[in-house]
Order: structure tokens, then sequence, then C-alpha cells
């Protein structure tokens, strides 16, 4: 379910690396309930932690306590991107230097709500940061499915006019609707930046360190995240969707031994793929359980005939996004959106499901602004990603063949 707690034995690529004589750590961000496994030590506070002054659960400290949740934490006094900075270079200094390392530096920064540190609190003023032009989106093109839902950057200007906002008030008084959105996304744009500044000083400061300590030439860097996010595109703040700002996960690794600089790999890479390649590049072997495959040879330029050539997606939460999964190629992108009050997932905001379909040619329209889905000109390549959409769901066995109501509504409308 939603809340079951992650599972200790499971293969992951720390537990791997660490039985490979790695040494390991972890310091940030953690969000699981279960203790951290593989790592030799790690510095991770709760959930998503605070912007300032966080706390931490610290290898050693209070396990005693059975239930990782209810153990003892460490508060930290300072902002939340430095000092995680700060840790993970202690730990570099302080590390089995006779071992290689495996180390995770999880920041908070950007989740919203945004809170920068005050240096970066005139970066951009009297900047005009120009709008996407999908940020005024005629939504009428959309399936029922999708039009009316969504956390829109109006949810953002409604907490930002709040007095005790982080980065300070938002003043729309006397302001028309269209002002309010236009002032809402250049808040919300430069809130994200400065926050993201703090992250960027982090990068420099930790890739500084390799450098200094002549560590360049045999370490890998990998700067990644989570997900995509949207910055006012489609109207949207915050993240979860199949469109593609929130779909594109960043990915830039540094490896000048075997990794050619200013390099774009343009094959479908997954976050499942990540394990496998950093177990790739350290000669350890990939275990049976992991779902995902190594994408070494990709950024060596040597793509395999046999890659894979679409991808699947599930978000299924269920709150101020609609419920929904797709494929994605190369060039199209197909969408079910299966909506809301499904018996899925128990959730607080849960409505009558809207369903509906969508299909966007992603070489004629990136930025997903025509649904073409009841074109006739796509009958033949949407019946055919209907198939290859069933594949990837039963080859990750999402099927939900276990949930009656959900295969009465597939039955329904997959058709």
């Amino acid at each position: 379910t939603l809340y079951e707690l992650f599972d200790e034995e499971a293969d992951t690529v720390a537990t791997e690396l660490q039985k490979a004589g790695y040494t390991t750590a972890i310091v940030g961000k953690w969000h699981i309930k279960t203790e951290p496994q593989g790592f030799d030590f790690y510095k991770v506070f709760k959930a998503q932690g605070t912007y300032r002054d966080p706390s931490f659960r610290v290898t050693g400290l209070d396990e005693d306590e059975p239930d990782f949740r209810e153990r003892k934490q460490e508060p930290m006094q300072g902002y939340t991107t430095d000092i995680i900075t700060d840790l993970a270079i202690e730990w570099l200094d302080g590390r089995d230097k006779t071992k290689p390392f495996f180390l995770m530096v999880t920041h908070k920064a950007p989740h919203g709500p945004f809170y920068y540190p005050e240096r970066h609190e005139h970066a951009l003023d009297g900047v005009d940061i120009p709008e996407p032009d999908s940020l005024w989106e005629d939504l009428s093109h959309r399936s029922e499915g999708s039009r009316n839902e969504g956390l829109f950057i109006e949810k953002f200007v409604e907490r930002a006019e709040a007095k005790n906002y982080p980065t300070g008030q938002l003043d729309t008084t006397g302001m028309t609707a269209e002002e309010k959105r236009k002032a809402g996304y250049q808040k919300y744009l430069k809130d994200y930046l400065r926050t993201v500044l703090a992250v960027d000083d982090s990068v420099g400061a930790l890739t500084d360190y390799i450098d200094e300590h002549g560590l360049a030439d045999n370490t890998i860097i990998i700067y990644t995240s989570d997900q995509g996010m949207f910055l006012g595109e489609h109207n949207y703040i915050d993240k979860r969707w199949i469109f593609e700002e929130s779909l594109r996960m960043p990915f830039v690794i540094r490896y000048p031994k075997g990794i050619e600089a200013g390099k774009v790999v343009d094959e479908i890479c997954l976050n499942i793929d990540f394990a496998p390649t950093f177990l790739d590049y350290a000669g350890v072997d990939i275990p049976d359980s992991m779902q995902g495959r190594s994408f070494r040879p990709v950024l060596e330029g040597n793509t395999p005939e046999d890659w894979r050539k679409s991808m699947y997606y599930r978000y299924w939460m269920q709150d101020n996004r609609p419920a929904h999964f797709g494929i994605r190629t190369d060039k199209y992108k197909l969408i079910f959106f299966y909506g809301k009050g499904l018996d899925i997932v128990p959730w607080k905001n849960r409505q009558d499901t809207r369903v509906g379909w969508e299909f966007y040619d992603l070489s004629k329209d990136p930025q997903e602004l025509h649904n073409e889905y009841n074109n006739p000109e796509y009958a033949e390549i949407i019946a055919d990603l209907k198939v290859e959409l069933a594949l990837l769901r039963e080859k990750y066995d999402d099927t939900d063949e276990n949930r009656p109501e959900m295969q009465r509504l597939l039955e329904a409308n997959w058709n």
C-alpha cells in the first residue's frame, strides 16, 4: 500500500556496493520510514526536513529504539543546504581512504515552499523572467480527465498572499486575475531560482573538493533528481504529471576517464536504470531483483540494438492531480487518465472519477498544447501504442488485476 515501509532486505545500490568493499554514506533527505541500509554512515532528516535548523537521525544514535521513526534526532543550526554540504565534505575528509567510496548528498531543496539563504535574497532583483507560452494555455483541448485538475499558479498566489509566507508576502491588492498570475509567476520563479542557487553552491563546493584532492580522474560525479518540476508551464506548479516538464529528470554525469565531456544522450533512460548503471561502473554484479538496465554503453556511445524504445509512467496518488498512466516514445505520448475516486489509494480529496485519453505528437508539438487523441490521422499509431502500453504494464507488474473497479473501468474505456 501507499504507506508500506521499505523492505530492509531489498537489494539496493548501497547494499551491493558496501558488500563489494566500498565505504558508503548518505547525508540529507531520506524520506523513507525505515533505517537506511547499506550505509556505513548516515545523517538524514525526517521526511522532508526543514530549510532552517534541521534535525538529523544519525548512525549509532539511539539504536536501542527499534522503530527508526521514533529515534532521537540531533539538531543543527543554519541553512539546511549548506549544512548538508558541510557534512558531506566532513565525511569525505574522514572516510576510510583505503577503500573506494560511495556518497549520496540528498538535498531538500528545491522542494516547496521554497526558502532561500539570505545571501541570495537579492539575486534577480529587477529581472523580469520571460513567461513560457503555455502559461496561458487554453486547456479546452485536453480530455475531461485532465483539463479541470492541477496545482496552478493561482494556488501558489493564494499561499504566498499569507503574511507569514517564508520568502515574504506577495501583495496582490487591486490586481486583476491576469495580473495576479503574472505576479505569482515572477515570485514563484525567483523564489525557486534563489533556492536552487544554494544547490549550485553545494555542487561547486563538492566538485572543488574532488578536484583539489586529486580524485577527479577516478570519481564519477552525478547530479540528478527524483523528477522534473513545473515552472509555470501549463500554468502549473509542483510536479507528478506525465507532461514533459515533470516527466523529464535532470541527469548530468562527469567521468573524465570514461565519458566524453559535453556529450548529450537522446535514448530513453529511466531512474530504475540508475542503480544498475552505478554498479556497472563499479564492476559489481547487478542483482536480478533490479528492474532497470545499465546505460553505461549508452553513455559511452555504444547503444545496444535492443535498447528500449518506449517508457511507462504512472501517477496514482490522486491529490490535486488526476491519477493516470501512459507511454512515451521518442516521438509520441499516450496518456490514460482514470481520475479520482477509485479504490486504489485512500485519499482525503476523493472525488468522482473523470476518465480521458490524450495523445501528443511530440515531434510537432513538444509543448503538448494539442491533444490529438481524436484525430483519425493518428488512429493506427494510437492503437499500436495501446498494445505496447499494455505490455509495459505487464512487464512491470502494474496491471491492476487485483482491483476489480479498475478492471471494469479499463474494459469500458480502453477501446
